[in-house]
């Protein structure tokens, strides 16, 4: 990020009725134009938390996110740009249901309305832009989706540090940090699983998600770094496994392992193996990269890859 742009998140929001896909724009109150739900990020937010916080503020509904649909720039006054990062997010029955949405000050209405009538009805070019996005998206038939998160544990204490075992190196007190930083960035794609490699550093990078969202751990040595040192690690039926379910998950590994944990990605996917799987693999610690995919189809291969580093 730079300190000459303001950023901001945001989501196309969708739900279908009677079959029929449908877009949710806001009527904001003092403004008097009609958008894509959005707002600016908060001190220490990552762009996906903001995203699920503005929804939600605006309009009541807590969504996880799905795919993104890009970046919007324009120009402020001062000579600063203001850019706002989109994801899809569908708008599920339950999550409407418990919507506790009234006019306010802000927004004055929420409205349901087709792809069609959207395109007319936005205010601003840019949110248009960031409509056709998505709308290419249902109409390859890409919409409803799930992600495999491939996570490189949070910073361990380095191996002249510890005299134990490495199977049993802990964090540091910076991994720690790590670890609890980003919690609210997995937390925005509403994982549904959590799988570990059993080695303590992975198990502790994500026993915060795990607190936080009620998600038991799964433990595995199958993606561990000393089973994949040994030649006896089975990432390929952990990915398999987390594929065929059509379930967001968090898969906590080790730096070495990930380039084949994501390379196992494509080929169960029916992805060609390029530089930008690669380039999804080479994260620091506790970084991760959401690998999108469809939940109609899975292997018709992966259709996005964004990647998050944590805030500390």
């Amino acid at each position: 990020m730079t300190a000459t742009a303001v950023y901001a998140a945001g989501a196309v929001c969708w739900r279908e009725v009677d079959g029929k896909l449908m877009i949710l724009v806001v009527h904001r109150t003092v403004h008097g134009d009609v958008t894509i739900p959005k707002g600016k990020v908060d001190p220490g937010e990552s762009l996906p938390q903001t995203a699920v916080r503005e929804i939600e503020e605006e309009t009541g509904l807590a969504v996880a996110l799905g795919v993104p649909v890009g970046v919007s720039r324009y120009p402020l006054s001062g000579g600063r740009t203001k850019i706002v990062h989109y994801w899809s997010a569908e708008a599920t029955d339950d999550a409407i249901r418990r919507s506790t949405f009234v006019p306010n000050g802000e927004i004055a209405a929420l409205e349901w309305v087709s792809i069609k009538k959207a395109r007319s009805y936005l205010s601003y070019a840019t949110d248009v832009e960031i409509l056709e996005n998505f709308a290419a998206l249902v109409e390859s038939g890409v919409t409803r989706t799930f992600a495999i998160i491939a996570l490189r544990h949070a910073k361990a204490l380095p191996h002249e540090a510890w005299d134990g075992t490495d199977v049993t190196r802990p964090l540091s007190e910076r991994g720690v940090r790590q670890a609890a930083s980003i919690v609210d960035t997995l937390a925005a794609f509403h994982p549904k699983r959590i799988v570990t490699s059993d080695a303590t550093r992975c198990v502790t990078t994500v026993t915060p998600l795990s607190v936080a969202s009620g998600i038991e751990l799964k433990r595995t040595a199958s993606i561990s770094q000393e089973a994949y040192d040994d030649g006896e690690a089975d990432i390929r039926a952990v990915v398999g496994k987390r594929v065929r379910s059509r379930k967001t998950a968090v898969l906590c590994s080790h730096g070495p392992v990930l380039p084949t944990l994501m390379r196992e990605i494509a080929l169960a996917t029916g992805t060609p193996v390029g530089a930008y799987v690669t380039d999804a693999a080479a994260l620091e610690t506790a970084a991760f990269s959401v690998v999108h995919l469809s939940q109609t189809n899975p292997s018709s291969g992966i259709i996005a890859i964004e990647t998050h580093a944590p805030r500390v």
